[in-house]
C-alpha cells in the first residue's frame, strides 16, 4: 500500500478550508486539500453562476482583508457580483428604538454580501494558480472513509474512498458541521436546537435597497433582508432592488408557509410583504424558496494531538447577526499565524505541536463561545414566549433606544462586527 506524505493536510475545501489552505501555501508551506466535491469545468461554473443564489455571505472587513491577502477579493470584485453595504439597521415591531450603523451622509464600507458560489469560484482559480500550485496538492472528489492516528511523531493517517491513503504531521478539520474528522477523532460536541427554520429567498423589492442591510427583530424571531448584486442587465437598468432573505420562524410554521407556497407561489410574497413591514414597498419578484433548521453547535475541544477544528466544524452559531462564516475565517487567520510563528522560533523545525494548537484553542474558542451564547441570548430576548412578555418587551425597547442614541457604543459594536 502506497502511502502519500506531507506536513499539512486539509480535509474539507469549502471557503475555509480553500483560504486556510491559500494561506499556507503563500507562506511557502506544503500543504494537500481534500475536497470531496468534484472540481467543475468553466463551463459549469458559467451555468451556476447564471442563476442568482438566494443564500448570501455577509463578509465583513476582516474577511474581506484575509481574502485579498490570499488574491480572491480581487477576483470577486472584477466579477461584479458582490453588494457592498455601507449602513445596518436593526429595529423591532413592538417597541421603540433602532439601532443604526454607519452614516448616510459620510458612507463608509461595513462589508459586502456575496454569493457562495462567486467566492468559491475565485477560490478555486487561486487554487490553481502558479504560484499556489508549487506548493498545494488539491485531491477533488473523494471522500474521507477513515482516520488513524499513529502517534504524535507521526501524525495521522487518513484512507480515501478511492483506496488513496495520506499521512500527515498536521491534520486540520475543515468540513463543515458534520465533520468527519470531528467525528472519526472522537471529539464530542455540544449542540443546542433552537426549534426554528429559516427560510431563504431572493426577493425583488418595490424600492432599492441603498446599500442597507436591514433586521427586523420579530416576536417569531429576525427578518433580515441583505443587498444583493444585480445579476442581469434588466436588474442593471434598476440597480439594488434585490435582496437575499433569510426570515427565522418556529419551525411548525416555517413549514406551514413552505406548504402553502408549494400550492400558490403568491402566498409567501404576500405574506413576507406584510412580515417586513413594506420598508422597502411592495415585494414585486420572489425565487430561489429554500430552508434549513437551526441549531447551535461547538467542539468540546478544538485540537488534540496532531488535529485541529476549524470553522464549522469546530463552530455552528445562529444566523441572527450573519457572523458564521466570518468566525471561520477568524479561526483561520489565527490559526496561520500562530503556527507559522512558533514554527519560525523553532528554527524551522517544529510544526504543529500540541503546544501552539492550544494556543490556538485558547485564542479562538472563547470567542467564539461568546459569540454563540450573545446570538443564543438575542435570539432569546426577542422571539418565544418569554419575549412576549410585557415587562420583557419593555425592558428590551427602552434598552435599544437607550444604546442607539450612545454614538461611541454603536461604533463599538461596528468594529466589532467587522473583526477588525
Amino acid at each position: 500500500m502506497a502511502i502519500s506524505k506531507q506536513s499539512t493536510l486539509i480535509i474539507g475545501g469549502g471557503i475555509v478550508g480553500a483560504t486556510l489552505a491559500l494561506k499556507l501555501a503563500r507562506q511557502q508551506q506544503k500543504v494537500t486539500l481534500v475536497d470531496a466535491r468534484p472540481t467543475l469545468s468553466s463551463e459549469q461554473w458559467q451555468a451556476k453562476l447564471s442563476r442568482r443564489d438566494a443564500r448570501v455571505y455577509a463578509l465583513s472587513l476582516a474577511s474581506i482583508e484575509l481574502l485579498k491577502e490570499v488574491g480572491a477579493w480581487q477576483l470577486i470584485a472584477a466579477t461584479g457580483r458582490k453588494a457592498d453595504y455601507t449602513q445596518m439597521q436593526v429595529w423591532q415591531q413592538d417597541g421603540k428604538g433602532e439601532l443604526a450603523f454607519g452614516d448616510a451622509c459620510l458612507p463608509s464600507l461595513l462589508g459586502s454580501m456575496v454569493e457562495p458560489s462567486v467566492i468559491e469560484q475565485a477560490l478555486q482559480q487561486r487554487l490553481a494558480s502558479p504560484d499556489i500550485s508549487k506548493y498545494l496538492t488539491v485531491i477533488a472528489g473523494h471522500k474521507v472513509t477513515a482516520l488513524d492516528w499513529l502517534g504524535a511523531a507521526q501524525g495521522y493517517r487518513v484512507f480515501l474512498d478511492n483506496q488513496q491513503v495520506l499521512q500527515a504531521k498536521l491534520l486540520i478539520g475543515a468540513d463543515g458541521r458534520g465533520s468527519v474528522v470531528r467525528r472519526e477523532s472522537g471529539i464530542d460536541m455540544a449542540s443546542l436546537d433552537y426549534k426554528q427554520t429559516a427560510i431563504c429567498c431572493a426577493i425583488q423589492t418595490q424600492k432599492p435597497h441603498q446599500a442597507t442591510a436591514r433586521q427586523l427583530m420579530l416576536p417569531t424571531g429576525t427578518l433580515a433582508l441583505l443587498p444583493l448584486a444585480d445579476v442581469s442587465e434588466v436588474d442593471k437598468a434598476q440597480p439594488r432592488h434585490w435582496q437575499s432573505v433569510v426570515w427565522t420562524l418556529p419551525t411548525n410554521q416555517a413549514l406551514d408557509l413552505l406548504a402553502f407556497n408549494e400550492r400558490d407561489g403568491d402566498l409567501l410574497r404576500q405574506h413576507l410583504a406584510v412580515a417586513s413591514q413594506y420598508c422597502l414597498g411592495d415585494i414585486e419578484q420572489l425565487e430561489s424558496v429554500a430552508s434549513f433548521p437551526l441549531t447551535a453547535q461547538q467542539a468540546k475541544r478544538y485540537v488534540q494531538d496532531n488535529l485541529v477544528l476549524v470553522g464549522d466544524a469546530a463552530h455552528g452559531v445562529h444566523p441572527l447577526a450573519g457572523q458564521g462564516l466570518n468566525l471561520g475565517m477568524l479561526d483561520v487567520a489565527a490559526l496561520v499565524d500562530i503556527l507559522m510563528a512558533d514554527y519560525q522560533r523553532s528554527g524551522n523545525k517544529l510544526w504543529g505541536e500540541l503546544a501552539t494548537l492550544r494556543r490556538y484553542e485558547r485564542v479562538r474558542r472563547p470567542q467564539n463561545s461568546m459569540m454563540m451564547h450573545s446570538f443564543s441570548l438575542m435570539n432569546w430576548l426577542f422571539a418565544g414566549e418569554f419575549a412576549a412578555l410585557r415587562p420583557v418587551q419593555q425592558l428590551r425597547s427602552e434598552g435599544m433606544y437607550q444604546v442607539g442614541k450612545i454614538k461611541p457604543l454603536m461604533r463599538l459594536f461596528a468594529r466589532q462586527a467587522s473583526g477588525i
